[in-house]
């Protein structure tokens, strides 16, 4: 199977240990992530190649982050080097009714000061099968977003499948922005993940005329909108995640993923959260790896509806689960009895 390929930034994540706060921390635990790099991560796991595509330093933190993707086989010879930092990011895990809280020290990491020259993109696409790239990316810079541009235009040209998760961050950008270049992104774009917010907000997309149910659009509000998506766009596919948060501890998750003129339905799922970070990335690795395997429509949107309800009880960024654990879940066997 030809590769996929995900462009994007990996952080280095520092947090307290426990559910301790900010204040309270004497000492961090260190771990890497980013949402490309999440996808690439799960891909890797469940046995398709993935390779991740980025801008990082060439001294020994740089390699740092390097060595976490290649400790679970994604491909990083196409990772440029150069630049004084990588990015780094804080996080205070929630509980309860207390919500986690991020901070972001990303600014004049490598890949923000990248040039979008720097990235080849036929050199780098030459043997893909799958170009994966999310709203993050080109909310770092103009750069970036002009490399994303390119790196799409280029996927289309040697027929490579794109995906992209909307994935707004109004700490990064404006929505008014936001809509205009991802607005330009879209028409190179074959499938769509993303929430039902954001595809309101950021493409404008008319649902109100459908019913809400538990917070959520209803299935006929879900599926109107996949089509919408499609006649608009042109999308292949379009995968909608729904989410409920009853708290920081305690969250339901349910999605819709429409194909080939079909809308299916995952079944909703609660969760017991222990780390909440990389669980779209989950999510979007899940379309992947159904889209890329043959599975149904219902597979898919229940492969990866499981796959984002397991990230749930993994620490870090990473979802380190296989695709036969996944499945177990997607099938029912969820009773989180130990194995024997």
């Amino acid at each position: 199977m030809k590769p996929t390929v995900t462009f994007g930034e990996i952080m280095l994540r520092l947090e307290p240990e426990g559910y301790e706060r900010f204040v309270q921390a004497d000492k961090f635990g260190v771990v890497y992530g980013g949402g490309e790099a999440n996808v690439a991560v799960s891909l890797a796991n469940y046995g398709l190649p993935a390779e991740f595509v980025t801008k990082l330093p060439a001294h020994e933190i740089g390699q740092s982050a390097v060595n976490a993707l290649r400790r679970y086989g994604v491909g990083t010879e196409k990772i440029v080097r150069g630049g004084e930092r990588i990015g780094i990011y804080f996080i205070e895990k929630g509980a309860s009714q207390r919500a986690s809280k991020v901070i972001y020290d990303r600014a004049y990491s490598a890949v923000s000061l990248a040039k979008a020259e720097e990235f080849d993109w036929e050199a780098i696409l030459a043997g893909a099968g799958w170009f994966h790239f999310s709203g993050i990316t080109p909310a770092v810079s103009g750069e970036l977003a002009k490399a994303c541009l390119e790196a799409v235009k280029t996927a289309r040209k040697l027929g490579v499948t794109v995906s992209c998760d909307l994935n707004y961050r109004s700490k990064m950008w404006s929505l008014d922005k936001a809509k205009e270049v991802m607005g330009g992104l879209m028409p190179y774009t074959d499938v769509l993940i993303a929430n039902e917010e954001h595809i309101k907000s950021i493409l404008d997309i008319d649902v109100s005329g459908y019913a809400v149910e538990d917070s959520n659009l209803c299935r006929e509000g879900c599926a109107a909108m996949a089509r919408i998506l499609h006649e608009k766009y042109g999308f292949q596919a379009a995968a909608i995640t729904q989410r409920r948060s009853i708290s920081a501890s305690d969250n339901k998750f349910k999605a819709a993923f429409w194909q080939n003129e079909e809308t299916a339905f995952s079944p909703q799922h609660a969760m017991h959260i222990v780390d909440r970070v990389g669980s779209g990335d989950a999510f979007t690795a899940g379309i992947l790896y159904g889209m890329q395997t043959g599975l149904s429509a219902q597979k898919t949107v229940d492969f990866a509806a499981a796959a984002c309800c397991l990230k749930h009880s993994v620490e870090g960024d990473f979802n380190l689960m296989s695709a036969d654990e996944v499945f177990a879940l997607a099938k029912g066997e969820g009773s989180g009895s130990v194995q024997r």
